[in-house]
């Protein structure tokens, strides 16, 4: 889960997967705005069949809380 993550936050922000670290967040990165912020999570959405609540899309401002939302709606969907 964590690679496909990456792989999707690189996407949206084009840079390199290996530039999206634990402590990835909007503040770290430059490219992160509210637009891409939103493609990142139909990316996320679209990659792992999952939708988001808008509590949870707003929260969703680090690489730590995206995994951790994450893990939480794919366990509930379950």
């Amino acid at each position: 889960m964590e690679q496909r993550v990456k792989k999707i936050m690189a996407k949206t922000f084009k840079t390199e997967e290996k530039k999206i670290s634990e402590n990835a967040s909007m503040d770290t990165l430059e490219e992160w705005d509210s637009l891409r912020h939103m493609y990142l999570i139909l990316g996320l959405e679209d990659e792992f069949g999952v939708e988001f609540s808008q509590p949870q899309i707003i929260n969703m401002l680090s690489y730590k809380t995206i995994l951790f939302t994450l893990k939480e709606v794919v366990a509930g969907s379950k």
